[in-house]
């Protein structure tokens, strides 16, 4: 259990990292280009993700699943031929994507517009998305790398290659967009034209990154590939067809979120044109899959880096039939996902008007949108995590049909409820997608595994109890601060939120540790904390 426990923190310090930067780059880049044209960004983003998903093909904890099962019976030879043949393989499959992507991008276009009244044209749309397909060339290349460290328990190479990917990104994309609105006096379209083909920049250097880790933790794998122990020689044909048997699951896994937001991307602006609201649709859509969707992801960070860190290690345990080991991991991290994701999406809710003003405008809509969608994210959370379960032991193709199951369901009653709610009918039928998926998901580890715990519904119980303890001490704060006046500026708005955040942590920090939960979850070094405040 150590040993997932500190994969996951490297990977979720990582990932929280570039979460963090994902998020903290949208306020100046928000600002240079303004409210109205950060819709035409989110255009552009949501295919691009959909198709890097499809071009990586779930390869990082594919190949990882892979090197680890090798590893596990010392058969190092067959991770190393993987790792060879598929780099040329990723890069093919990335300038294919890439070829795609922008031979398509009119077309998707055409898809989105559907009314004059929406403030971006067509050649607008598809020329972003064009600019933003150049970085497909890239990454599916790393993708591999990355997967083969982590089959190998190196989670640092991933960490850090996705940090400095992220920040080349970002300051390719602001000091771009800045010298081209406000110091040449450039159109805004050509601001975001530049700030998505900085995901391009970005790539190169994490690439940069994996090539120095490479060189340098090579000794190590010619020293174990020097002693790998024959397990039949695999052909190129065996490799790949049990690769790609484990990545379509997590194609699908990649692209869930992606796929929620398409559906949205191609039907709130025919739902809101019904109910003669094609003014504001491309405004509220932006709200919907940007603006807010970059808050309520971060929560989601945790899951991300337990799914990474739970394939190899489930895998492990599945294939050396250590039920019990399996069972424990399972058992720790449906507790610590629900422990940390629950207060968190708990508090955005409480707090998202000050949110919201602080970090775009001071907007009751965005603000409306950001409280409904913030409890979205433990359904990303547990979706993520049931699959990752799946996903090492096997049942891939229930992920498959979970997925698209809840898609589905999404699709179906979308249209009727942003109809009838506008933005929140789209966020309410997510949920209801995302809950049937993670129910099948649920069902199937149950069935397979004969999975039950009642720590785990105990512990759930306890956690909730903590939560709304916690969000009844907010809300009091919260209250008693608006009656020295309501937040006018981004500095009072950070004052409120610095202060609420600061009491919630504290109340649901010290009610954990006093109730033994916090120890229990986090391991030893919270219970020596807790001796020495006496608790």
């Amino acid at each position: 259990m150590s040993s997932l426990m500190k994969s996951t923190a490297i990977l979720t310090i990582g990932m929280f990292l570039s979460k963090v930067l994902g998020l903290v780059y949208v306020f100046p880049f928000y600002a240079i280009i303004g409210q109205e044209n950060v819709a035409l960004y989110s255009y552009a983003y949501i295919p691009y993700t959909i198709m890097l998903s499809v071009a990586i093909s779930g390869a990082p904890i594919a190949v990882s699943k892979f090197v680890s099962k090798y590893n596990s019976i010392g058969d190092y030879e067959s991770g190393r031929k993987l790792v060879k043949s598929g780099l040329l393989i990723m890069t093919i499959t990335g300038f294919l994507s890439f070829l795609v992507l922008y031979l398509l991008a009119t077309p998707i276009a055409h898809l989105v517009i559907k009314d004059e009244e929406q403030v971006f044209s067509v050649a607008q749309i598809a020329s972003v998305i064009r600019w933003v397909s150049f970085a497909l060339i890239v990454v599916p290349f790393m993708s591999l790398v990355r997967g083969f460290f982590q089959g190998y328990d190196h989670m640092k190479p991933t960490a850090i290659s996705q940090l400095i990917e992220q920040i080349a990104r970002i300051i390719a994309l602001l000091i771009g967009s800045f010298l081209i609105v406000k110091v040449f006096g450039g159109l805004a379209e050509t601001a975001v034209s530049f700030a998505v083909f900085s995901a391009f920049i970005g790539a190169l250097g994490g690439l940069f990154v994996l090539y120095y880790y490479w060189k340098r933790l090579k000794p190590e794998f010619d020293l174990k590939l020097s002693q790998s122990v024959s397990s039949g020689k695999l052909s190129y044909k065996e490799i790949y067809s049990e690769v790609i048997r484990y990545s379509i699951p997590f194609v699908f896994v990649g692209v869930a979120n992606p796929l929620f937001q398409l559906v949205d991307m191609l039907t709130f602006n025919t739902a809101m044109g019904n109910i003669g609201l094609s003014s504001v649709t491309d405004l509220y859509l932006s709200m919907l899959n940007f603006t807010t969707h970059k808050i309520v992801i971060i929560p989601v960070m945790l899951a991300t880096g337990f799914s990474m860190a739970l394939v190899p290690t489930i895998t492990k345990y599945f294939t050396n039939r250590e039920h019990t080991q399996l069972i424990q991991a399972m058992d720790k991290t449906y507790q610590i996902l629900l422990f940390v994701t629950l207060p968190a999406v708990v508090g955005i809710s409480i707090l998202s008007k000050d949110i919201y003003h602080l970090l775009y405008s001071n907007d009751a809509m965005g603000a409306s949108i950001l409280a409904a969608y913030a409890p979205v994210a433990i359904l990303f959370a547990f979706f993520q995590v049931t699959a990752a379960l799946l996903q090492g032991i096997d049942y891939q193709k229930w992920i498959v049909f979970s997925l698209l199951t809840g898609i589905l369901v999404k699709l179906i009653v979308n249209i009727p409820l942003i109809e009838a709610f506008q933005a929140k009918g789209a966020i309410i039928a997510t949920a209801i997608g995302y809950t049937v998926s993670i129910a099948i998901n649920m069902v199937v580890l149950k069935k397979a595994l004969n999975y039950k715990s009642f720590v785990v519904i105990r512990r759930s119980i306890l956690i909730t109890i903590l939560t709304a303890i916690m969000a009844a001490t907010v809300i009091i704060v919260h209250k008693l601060l608006l009656l020295m006046g309501v937040a006018e500026t981004k500095w009072q708005a950070l004052l409120y939120l610095t202060i609420c955040a600061t009491v919630g942590v504290v109340v649901y920090g010290y009610c954990s540790l006093r109730v033994g939960l916090a120890q229990k979850l986090l391991g030893e070094r919270i219970t020596r904390i807790s001796r020495k405040l006496g608790m």
